[in-house]
């Protein structure tokens, strides 16, 4: 049983870090190696947030399980492999996620421990002054009794972000689902809708499409994907639809609900109506900044349009010695994001000169193939009057990839048309998640497409597609 605690006890610390997510954790161990002593509010069972528990971590682990489900299905033999007959063992694949997982979470509490971070398992509330109050949390996620209050010389807050309900579509996680619920789905379904065809629809949509599911996915914009590369949203939606993917766009959702054994929506295409239902809803519209125990108009906190926090380069707020990070501040709602601005807010907080800047953050979404992107889109670049060139070079051309058995897609770069400094970066294919991180070390340095071309690349490897697209941008491609 807990024990409450009079509103004298705080106890001084140097930071309260309010949020175990990406952010908030990374941003505890930075304040921690910096000397400074350091708590961590967070009310969940487990630390990591989001990202660890139910987004980044699992899905990846459940995206990973399908493809080799899929590739026993539909490529081994081309290896010259025969599996024979072929089953799914749903509830073993589910509970490897869930391994994954833990050992995770279980990783982080070590950091903690390794580090001499306390965690304050518990919602807490930020009050004037800087006084940190920690409440029990029920198994209804209500607020119980104070258990503990700390009296911080600076606070970060990190309190994440929350799927966007829709008001005719509210979670319950069984039928209407958010990422939260369609981790988790029982069985596989036998038609699966998704509205959103962003990152989470179409990474989620894809997993439950390679175990068997129909799936439909609903995007009110002309594309999906939208704000990506148009070269690479093309080969995508090709790609998707190739696989099985039923994708409707420019198509509105106007409403939905339950069936008895179901779910359904309707929509609205070219002044046309239809009734969809499936056995689940993963509406997938975006999310939200959450700001959990942070009363901003008593504190006076600035906030933006959308309830996000408002902060400067070093992670400040209008507050003095409050600091905001992650998916509740401004920007791209990404686990690395929030990491980077944790520990820029510790090292200002630490008396350092950090600053966040944000032109190299990539971008990926882990569809197979995957898809990321660095820095600026060729529409970008158009809509601002300056002078580019691109480059281009197919995977279908590099020897790795087809000894893999797998050359969809390609790598464009765009580059400015004098002085060839890279600008962006945009792929589509296999393991792009890993060949983009040598595009953004060559963003932070300035690179010109020269500089990544000249570069000596392994062969064969994938990689060696990134240094033809760099040598594209010149006219100068080798290997086509």
């Amino acid at each position: 049983m807990a024990t409450s605690v009079s509103d004298s006890a705080s106890i001084p610390v140097d930071v309260v870090v309010i949020g175990g997510g990406p952010g908030g954790y990374v941003a505890a161990i930075r304040a921690a190696q910096l000397g400074l002593s350091t708590v961590c509010v967070e009310m969940d069972k487990t630390l990591g947030g989001t990202c660890v528990n139910v987004g980044c971590i699992p899905s990846k682990a459940l995206l990973t399980s399908s493809e080799h489900y899929d590739f026993a299905q539909h490529a081994a033999a081309t290896h010259g492999i025969g599996i024979g007959s072929l089953t799914l063992d749903l509830p073993t694949m589910l509970q490897r996620k869930n391994e994954v997982v833990a050992q995770n979470t279980r990783g982080i509490e070590f950091l903690f421990k390794k580090n001499k971070i306390m965690w304050a398992k518990g919602r807490g509330t930020l009050k004037a002054g800087n006084v940190v109050d920690v409440h029990a949390v029920g198994a209804t996620g209500a607020s119980h009794e104070k258990i503990a209050s700390y009296q911080a010389k600076d606070v970060i807050i990190a309190t994440g972000s929350v799927s966007i309900e829709l008001p005719f579509l509210k979670f319950d996680e069984k039928r209407v689902l958010s990422n939260i619920g369609a981790l988790a789905i029982p069985q596989v379904p036998k038609h699966l809708i998704v509205i959103g065809g962003g990152v989470i629809g179409l990474e989620l949509g894809s997993v439950w499409k390679r175990l068997g599911a129909d799936v439909t996915v609903i995007e009110l914009m002309p594309t999906i994907l939208p704000g990506m590369d148009a070269d690479v949203i093309k080969e995508a939606d090709r790609t998707l639809r190739k696989q099985g993917l039923d994708i409707r766009t420019s198509t509105r959702v106007s409403n939905g609900g339950l069936t008895e054994s179901g779910a359904f929506v309707e929509v609205e295409h070219d002044g046309k109506n239809e009734r969809l239902e499936g056995d689940h809803v993963l509406v997938s519209v975006g999310r939200r900044p959450a700001t959990t125990g942070i009363d901003a108009a008593a504190l006076g906190l600035n906030l933006g349009k959308r309830g996000e926090i408002l902060v400067d380069d070093q992670m400040r707020t209008n507050l003095p010695h409050v600091y905001a990070i992650g998916d509740c501040v401004p920007g791209p709602m990404l686990a690395h994001k929030a990491e980077e601005e944790g520990v820029i807010a510790a090292e200002v907080i630490a008396g350092k000169k950090s600053h966040m800047h944000y032109k190299s953050i990539p971008n990926v979404v882990y569809t197979w193939p995957e898809i990321a992107s660095v820095g600026l889109t060729e529409q970008q670049l158009k809509d601002s009057g300056r002078a580019y060139k691109t480059g281009r070079f197919p995977f279908s051309a590099n020897g790795r990839a087809r000894s893999l058995g797998d050359a969809t897609g390609f790598v464009k770069f765009v580059a400015d048309a004098k002085t060839d400094e890279i600008l962006g970066a945009h792929m589509i294919g296999p393991n792009v998640s890993e060949l983009i991180a040598e595009v953004v070390l060559g963003l932070e340095y300035r690179a010109s497409a020269d500089d990544i071309g000249e570069t000596v690349h392994a062969h064969p490897t994938l990689s060696e597609v990134t240094k033809e697209a760099a040598l594209a941008t010149l006219g100068r491609a080798l290997q086509i």
